[in-house]
């Protein structure tokens, strides 16, 4: 075959710029420690690469997000705990106030506490995050959940929303609670209605709620039918028809009030009845289910507290007062207990989401770890197979140059 002079310049500057850019991508491959350097080097390898990638991302936001809950979750248990402490203080001073021996200025001492722990419950039901928005307002985070009237009652002015963060592909796990839920959902006990209501039985409230699903669908009749015996009573109860069951016999108290109780609710029957005024009956009867005029069924745990200390402020020193303590104190008790119920059951959600994030977090961690190891077995270059590879170039590159210089040296007028 014949070969033309320009032909062999051209095949000999073609193979020495090929060995050296063999040599040069080796180098490079050594400097920057990647095998892939162009997604033309490896297809494959370059669009799973380009894949863990995006999940590298997605797994680095779900980091942020868990980061995110957990500091959300452990403010909102810490405020939780916190308001817990207040109202255990809070049902000590109920008891001392319930005590029949304490004087009115040891009411007044007490009610002035109570003032102080109203106060400082309000501030702790508003908390603020770092964001400065407020953790028990429901959706509403700018909107103060709960604020004093003119009266001094209290209202709930954010909503029912429960702010959520994805943690996972398939996972979104709640980062607070709503002010109604943790401390208006406790179950009402003074949700009874007492016909006539003259004074003579008072204070009536569900006390046990296991013993109070029992309770007649019609209630009880207190009946007092003896003028010549006016402490003695029948309790009977009545179905959701009318009818009557089995009277119970008993008897009042002669020096004091009398505490009834039954199936889960109970009542003070004040002093004896008027023999003048028997026979006599009672009507003690569980919610109306007619939404125009059932009874509140839900509590607040400010309200409990605010009208306990009303009553303490207000009660005259006698005997009707010490009645209205005796209730008040009762009702706030067994409220202010089923209000610390709810919230124990919130602090409780509080800790099992705290468990999920914790084991999410150590999921997300073994995740990325094995993306990472994943990427660097595509990506990271072989150095010792990189270093013999680039000697071996080396020598081609070396010997190409070398054949080049004498081929280009050849020509017929050396041979004359």
């Amino acid at each position: 075959m014949r070969i033309s002079t320009v032909q062999a310049f051209n095949n000999g500057v073609n193979g020495l710029q090929r060995n050296y850019s063999n040599v040069i991508r080796t180098q490079e491959q050594i400097s920057t420690g990647n095998r892939i350097l162009t997604p033309a080097d490896d297809p494959v390898a370059s669009a799973r690469l380009l894949q863990l990638e995006q999940q590298q991302g997605v797994l680095g936001q779900y980091k942020e997000n868990l980061t995110a809950a957990k500091n959300s979750q452990q403010q909102e248990e810490v405020t939780l705990n916190s308001i817990n402490t207040v109202l255990q203080r809070v049902r000590d001073l109920l008891v001392e106030a319930g005590n029949g021996s304490r004087s009115q200025a040891d009411r007044q001492s007490i009610a002035a506490e109570l003032a102080e722990r109203e106060k400082e419950l309000l501030g702790l039901m508003n908390t603020r995050n770092a964001r400065g928005e407020f953790i028990f307002s429901g959706f509403q985070g700018k909107t103060q959940p709960f604020v004093v009237q003119p009266d001094g009652s209290y209202i709930y002015a954010g909503d029912d929303g429960q702010r959520e963060l994805q943690i996972a592909s398939s996972l979104q796990i709640p980062i607070s609670d709503s002010g109604r839920t943790l401390f208006e959902s406790g179950r009402n006990a003074a949700r009874l209605g007492i016909a006539p209501d003259n004074g003579t039985l008072s204070g009536a409230l569900v006390d046990d709620e296991v013993s109070f699903a029992r309770f007649p669908a019609g209630g009880i009749r207190l009946e007092f039918n003896d003028p010549a015996d006016p402490r003695s009573y029948e309790l009977i109860p009545v179905d959701e028809f009318g009818a009557d069951g089995t009277p119970i016999p008993g008897r009042l108290n002669e020096d004091e009030d009398t505490l009834v109780r039954y199936q889960g609710v109970a009542f003070h029957v004040n002093g004896i009845p008027d023999p003048a005024s028997l026979p006599m009956a009672y009507a003690v009867t569980p919610p109306d289910n007619d939404p125009a005029t059932a009874p509140v069924n839900k509590a607040g745990i400010l309200a409990t507290i605010a009208s306990v200390r009303q009553a303490l402020e207000e009660a005259p020193d006698n005997l009707e007062g010490n009645r209205q303590m005796r209730d008040a104190v009762a009702l706030g008790l067994t409220n202010l207990d089923n209000g610390m119920t709810v919230l124990d059951q919130g602090r409780g959600q509080i800790g099992a989401r705290l468990n999920v994030i914790e084991s999410t977090m150590t999921d997300n961690e073994d995740v990325t770890l094995v993306n990472k190891s994943v990427q660097a077995e595509l990506r990271e270059l072989d150095y010792a197979e990189a270093l013999s590879r680039l000697s071996f170039q080396s020598i081609i590159l070396e010997a190409a140059q070398q054949s080049y210089v004498k081929i280009a040296g050849l020509n017929l007028f050396s041979q004359m």
